[in-house]
């Protein structure tokens, strides 16, 4: 007797709820990276407060919005494209239903099922709901989980803002000698973490994953740092 593991993740939505993870992880990485590197740049110029709380907090501020803008953009443009889809599969199922079965039978025997059990099986989901069974096995759409773009830019803002938030703290609540050490510190801890959180839910190798954050998070900051303090000393 078959022993059915009802624990396991067999919902065939798993795979997108681990994708907007890992979107919601890497958009709390761009955060971090991003408005630690206004932060420590601002930081190496001057050592007033007004100035580099400005900075960082309009850094987290138009990073959010240009991130949440990019998304509502790109998920939109994706949600358009499966509704044309959606739309022309229909048609050609109500124009052509015999040569539309022929093509669900065909790609049931490209998954490798003989040609009787193909048929019979494109016949009886056909007559289930042939539109969800020409999009799934065609497309890979589910018509009842489209994309949503509001959803994707709130989201995608929320990730950013929590990931900004970390390096505005560790510039703004130190005292002037230790912001800039701190904000290193807590930044390369922070990519470790969301390195290490990414690669986990690829299958990946954590500690490659951590050390790419890591080694490009450093540079950043570095770079940034440097300009900064050579632009204070020259200009400011």
């Amino acid at each position: 007797m078959t022993d059915v593991r009802h624990d396991e993740p067999h919902d065939a939505k798993i795979g997108a709820k681990l994708n907007w993870l890992r979107a919601g992880v890497l958009g709390a990485n761009d955060g971090i990276v991003s408005v630690a590197a206004v932060a420590v740049g601002v930081a190496g110029a001057t050592t007033a407060v007004g100035p580099i709380a400005t900075a960082t907090t309009a850094a987290l501020v138009g990073g959010a919005i240009s991130m949440a803008l990019g998304e509502y953009v790109s998920v939109s443009s994706q949600r358009d494209t499966e509704k044309a889809l959606i739309e022309k599969e229909r048609r050609e199922l109500e124009e052509m239903p015999e040569e539309e079965l022929a093509e669900l039978t065909a790609l049931y025997r490209e998954r490798g099922l003989s040609e009787e059990t193909a048929h019979r099986v494109a016949v009886e989901l056909t007559e289930h709901d042939a539109l969800a069974a020409h999009l799934e096995v065609e497309l890979g759409i589910d018509p009842d989980e489209l994309t949503n773009p509001w959803h994707a830019a709130l989201s995608s803002a929320i990730a950013f803002t929590a990931g900004a938030l970390l390096p505005l703290l560790a510039i703004l609540l130190p005292p002037p000698e230790w912001r800039v050490p701190t904000t290193f510190v807590a930044v390369l801890l922070a990519l470790v973490i969301t390195g290490t959180l990414s690669a986990r839910l690829g299958d990946a190798g954590k500690r490659r994953a951590a050390a790419r954050l890591v080694i490009g998070g450093a540079l950043a900051l570095a770079a940034t740092w440097a300009i900064g303090a050579l632009l204070g000393t020259t200009v400011l």
